[in-house]
């Protein structure tokens, strides 16, 4: 059938052109744009999932450069800090070498505390002077706001992390199960002289009574005197006289003791028995006291003499070492009395050189005798006389000493090593050594030890200086005498201490000595505490420096990092604080130079500590975060380019295609258009 009015070839041959058409604009489109999906018309799906692919690309790239940021800043804090631990250590070596205060001059020392000065100085200007893009980063204006300082048994405190999040404030809450303790040895008192209290006894005496006219005479004589032999002068040529025989023991007394007389003529006369007693006291270490008559003894017949007694025992009314060695002085003097030099632990008992004077008067003297020239609280010294013993100074008293009779000294000598935390040292000690002199010995030593002495309720004990598991105290006994009993008497020859035992917010925190310390994602701190083992809490409140490191604006994308300040007020630890270095100040080197080499050890360690954290911050944190981000980033790249990048393959062999059909299609539309023509050809 032929049409004229509708020329239905050309209709098709039109829709088929316009089609082609399109194939070829859109073939075009994407070969010059190089995307698959040019609008959302193209696939809407897929334009959904690549523009949240684009989202989370732009996130990453921003990450990235924040990371990168990041970086840059704590490479900058770091190098400032190696600037600070490089005068810190030039400061170290300027105490160590005024320490040889031996070899250098007062000029020379004063030489280096300039050179210490200049360099705090310096450090203080490292803390202002640190920034990045005018971000100050050493000035203490990143470390975190707490209220730690004001817990009274916290003694330091570095926060090195604290994810604050939306509310602005993290309570930390510490429980502390079991406080640190030192390690301990304790040599008991079975290792030392048992004895509990100090005597000193006098010269020893014997005593014999004989009864001379009725009355008894009172006889003392040394630790010789022995017997006593009667002498009956029948010639009444000798009225009384006596002489001892140190060899024999034996005193000899002469005189008339019968009456007779061999003498025609003389008159017979009884020996007075004054007369014997004063013939005896003129002999050296005798007295003889009680009668004053006259009469016959029963003659011949010697009295009996006692066995020897102390004269006079002296006991400090107090045990303990105190009072070993303590020499016992007799002086004469108008009067009787004693005192006591504490310093010098000299006991002088003064005794009156007019008469006999009984042990009894002289123990009551000296249990009221002065202490340094002043009447005492309460008797240092109680003393017991021998029965009837009475002394005469001007024939001598022997001194005396009370020994090592007080206690708390070695049996015998003893060689032993001992070994602390930070050194060993070898001591010798002979018998009689007490246990305030090795104690005073262990302490003169003790800060190459790291291990102290002391006497408490009879034990000496060694104690490690410091706290914790790595403080440990060992005793090794190289020779001890056959009496000796020192190394029987330690509780352990190897003690240490224990470390803190604690929780921080629930979970367990990790101790060393009193320190103890916390890393989580949100919280990382260390705490050094006192000895007390009390619970404590405190608030963080904020600062700190908050890097963004993910795409996500999140707690959990964030990373926070405290830096403290590096300035010579805010630096130290439990020794003090690095500016007390300064001149004039308690730890410069006229002043304290032990101090400040404790000082400067302790800065050192916390400005290693910090170089380190934030290394670790660097190396760990952000350079792992930027490896990671760019892998994700490569990846959701690689995403997004599968759903909108055009393939260029493809969308050329789809151009040429739309080519040919726009070309074969417009062929076809002008053949089409000529159909209509033909039907002329039937009206001719």
């Amino acid at each position: 059938m032929t049409r004229i009015n509708t020329n239905v070839s050309s209709l098709v041959a039109q829709n088929r052109l316009s089609s082609s058409n399109n194939d070829l604009n859109s073939a075009l489109t994407r070969l010059s744009t190089g995307l698959r999906i040019n609008s959302g018309a193209d696939d809407p799906a897929g334009l959904i999932a690549s523009e949240a692919l684009r989202s989370e690309i732009t996130g990453l790239n921003k990450a990235i450069t924040n990371t990168q940021r990041s970086s840059q800043i704590i490479s900058t804090a770091d190098s400032a800090l190696g600037q600070v631990s490089s005068l810190l250590n030039d400061v170290r070596g300027l105490v160590v070498e005024a320490a040889n205060s031996g070899a250098l001059s007062s000029e020379e020392i004063a030489a280096n505390q300039l050179q210490i000065d200049s360099s705090l100085e310096a450090i203080n200007r490292i803390a202002q002077s640190t920034t990045f893009q005018g971000r100050k980063l050493l000035d203490g204006s990143l470390d975190y706001t707490s209220t730690a300082n004001s817990v009274e048994s916290v003694s330091d405190v570095n926060i090195s992390k604290a994810s604050i999040g939306s509310t602005g404030n993290i309570n930390v809450e510490v429980v502390v199960s079991a406080a640190a303790t030192q390690g301990e040895i304790s040599a008991a008192s079975s290792g030392f002289t048992a004895s509990a209290t100090a005597e000193a006894k006098s010269t020893d005496v014997r005593v014999a009574t004989q009864a001379i006219g009725g009355e008894d005479i009172v006889i003392t004589g040394g630790p010789d005197f022995a017997t006593i032999a009667f002498v009956d002068d029948t010639d009444n040529a000798n009225a009384g006289s006596a002489s001892f025989d140190a060899d024999t023991g034996v005193l000899t007394i002469t005189g008339n003791f019968t009456g007779d007389s061999l003498n025609p003529g003389e008159v017979d006369a009884d020996v007075d028995a004054d007369v014997v007693q004063a013939a005896i006291e003129a002999l050296d270490g005798f007295t003889a006291t009680g009668s004053t008559g006259s009469g016959t003894p029963a003659a011949g017949v010697a009295a009996t003499v006692g066995a020897a007694e102390a004269g006079l025992t002296i006991t400090a009314t107090e045990a303990g070492s105190d009072y070993n060695n303590v020499a016992v002085k007799f002086v004469s003097g108008a009067t009787t009395g004693a005192d006591f030099d504490s310093a010098q632990k000299v006991l002088t008992v003064t005794v009156d050189d007019t008469q006999l004077v009984s042990a009894d008067d002289i123990a009551t003297a000296i249990g009221s005798a002065t202490v340094d020239g002043a009447a005492p609280a309460s008797a240092v010294f109680s003393a017991v006389g021998a029965t009837d013993a009475s002394f005469d100074i001007n024939e001598g008293i022997a001194d005396t000493s009370t020994g090592s009779t007080g206690g708390e000294v070695l049996n015998d000598s003893l060689v032993f090593q001992l070994n602390g935390a930070t050194g060993a040292e070898t001591f010798n000690f002979g018998a009689g050594t007490s246990k305030d002199q090795i104690a005073a010995a262990v302490n003169l030593v003790s800060d190459s030890t790291g291990v102290s002495a002391g006497v408490e309720s009879g034990a000496l004990n060694f104690t490690a200086s410091e706290y914790g598991s790595a403080a440990n105290v060992a005793i090794d006994v190289i020779s001890e005498g056959d009496n000796g009993t020192f190394e029987a008497g330690l509780s352990s020859t190897n003690s240490s201490g224990s470390d803190i035992s604690a929780t921080v917010n629930g979970v367990s925190a990790a101790g060393a000595g009193n320190t103890l310390s916390i890393n989580t994602s949100s919280l990382a701190l260390s705490l050094t505490v006192d000895t007390s083992g009390d619970n404590f809490s405190f608030d963080i409140s904020g600062g700190g420096a908050t890097f963004q490191l993910g795409p996500e604006v999140s707690t959990s994308q964030q990373a926070s990092v405290g830096i403290g300040s590096v300035s010579t007020g805010k630096l130290g630890g439990a020794s003090g604080r690095l500016y007390e270095l300064g001149s004039g100040q308690s730890k410069s080197l006229t002043n304290d130079v032990n101090g400040a080499a404790k000082v400067i050890d302790e800065v050192i360690s916390k400005i290693t500590a910090t170089r380190g954290r934030l290394g670790a911050f660097q190396s760990t944190t952000l350079e792992s975060n930027l490896v990671s981000l760019s892998d994700a980033k490569a990846n959701l790249q690689e995403a997004e380019s599968s759903i909108r990048d055009a393939d260029f393959a493809q969308e050329s062999a789809n151009l040429t295609r739309a080519q040919i059909l726009v070309q074969s299609g417009t062929n076809v539309l002008s053949l089409a258009n000529q159909n209509p023509q033909n039907v002329l050809s039937l009206l001719r």
